[in-house]
């Protein structure tokens, strides 16, 4: 669906979605356990040894590598008396041990080791192992499912994967994950990152190289994208000159083409036949080069559209040509907070080794580049206009489809039993 095609009526939405502990409680008891999520990326756990443990609400998964090269998954919880078994990630385990009374399972999830067994009488081995949890990737990023009986990914991904393959995605590397607390809820988080309707209102730095009227939208059943064209003027300006564009890149994302560029400065001037556009594609093609990545095979669009993939229920992916970012809303201890967590990944040069991402924490004040920050701070007054007793529902137009879809889906979800999502 184009996003120019109106709604025949907006389409209303209840607030008490965003507010109400009760609906809370039902994402957590009818979604969370039975969607697949990102949790992290394979640079987290590409070696034997290698554990990450992921977190969602009141849920806790550990994604290990085994000693056998396979990924596995498994909810964090001691068989002995329900105690976690692992936080935070790392490296060189040969073993899940439980840090209090120290049961011990195998990196494939099988008991080996009860200390003072005997005091237990007869234990079945079989009986104790930890209990499993789908894993699985799609290009660089792992996605855990709690529910054993839901579809695998590649079906729950839908048209995504064949749409996303001009990226060749299982290229890209991930340079690290930031974490930000926000006090809103996890959906108004979400659905930040699924409209461009909001860049006229909070984002007028980047109107004049982005074309956020014409914004192509396709909705599949679980999961939507759109298409957005960069290095163009919004048709709501009236500037729409070569050096309007170029400021605007440059102030947005100017670090694309290389770290000289961070402040306005003169637009070149376009060879015969060429725009602005081409020249900023070719600018990030030559940064990329002293990388040692190759980006020849990728025309000015494939550089300069984003495909903005939207997961149910909480990921967004950008995907570009030559970065992709990956956004991951998740519910925080109230209906009014929310955790997001960002990934940044890059293409990696051929041949290049293997590393670890930097997992950072970040404080309310922490910067993360113009757009983010302006998206971060206007999150932050959502969930008070979201409480006012006079405010019963949202209000959503056909701009704002990918919202729509995600609501549709939930309501699925937490409405109706299992065999109609």
């Amino acid at each position: 669906m184009n996003h120019s095609v109106p709604v025949s009526l907006p389409v209303r939405v209840p607030s008490s979605r965003y507010t109400s502990p009760e609906f809370a409680a039902l994402e957590a008891e009818r979604v969370w356990p039975r969607v697949w999520q990102v949790a992290c990326t394979l640079d987290h756990v590409r070696e034997p040894g290698d554990f990450y443990e992921y977190r969602c609400g009141r849920y806790s998964v550990i994604i290990v590598r085994g000693d056998d090269a396979q990924l596995r998954a498994f909810q964090n919880v001691c068989l002995h008396r329900g105690n976690s078994i692992c936080e935070g990630s790392g490296t060189g385990l040969s073993e899940l041990r439980c840090p209090y009374h120290r049961w011990a399972w195998d990196l494939a999830g099988a008991l080996k080791e009860v200390p003072s067994r005997k005091g237990f009488g007869v234990l079945d081995n079989g009986e104790l192992s930890l209990f499993p949890v789908q894993v699985d990737t799609w290009g660089p990023l792992v996605f855990v499912n709690l529910d054993t009986s839901a579809a695998p990914l590649h079906e729950y991904l839908e048209g995504v994967p064949a749409d996303s393959a001009w990226a060749n995605l299982q290229e890209f590397r991930c340079s690290f994950t930031t974490l930000s607390r926000v006090a809103s809820n996890w959906k108004v988080v979400a659905d930040g990152f699924s409209e461009t309707y909001h860049v006229q209102g909070i984002h007028p730095e980047m109107l004049a190289s982005i074309d956020d009227v014409n914004t192509e939208q396709h909705v599949w059943d679980h999961h939507s994208v759109s298409r957005q064209r960069y290095g163009v003027a919004s048709p709501r300006l009236r500037d729409r000159s070569d050096q309007a564009v170029w400021d605007s890149f440059i102030v947005t994302q100017g670090e694309r083409m290389g770290p000289q560029f961070k402040t306005p400065c003169p637009a070149p001037t376009p060879a015969a036949g060429e725009t602005i556009r081409d020249v900023i594609a070719q600018r990030i093609r030559e940064h990329q080069a002293t990388r040692g990545i190759d980006l020849s095979a990728y025309d000015t669009d494939g550089l300069l559209r984003l495909s903005q993939y939207n997961l149910f229920p909480n990921t967004t992916v950008l995907v570009w040509g030559d970065m992709v970012n990956v956004l991951v809303s998740r519910p925080g201890h109230s209906p009014d907070e929310a955790e997001l967590t960002m990934f940044l990944l890059d293409r990696a040069p051929s041949g290049a080794p293997a590393a670890k991402p930097f997992d950072l924490t970040l404080p309310a004040d922490a910067s993360l580049g113009v757009v983010i920050d302006q998206d971060l701070e206007m999150l932050k007054r959502f969930q008070r206009g979201l409480h006012q007793p006079g405010f019963t529902h949202l209000t959503l137009s056909g701009e704002e489809i990918r919202i729509i879809n995600m609501q549709c889906v939930l309501e699925r979800y937490v409405e109706h039993d299992r065999s109609t999502v």
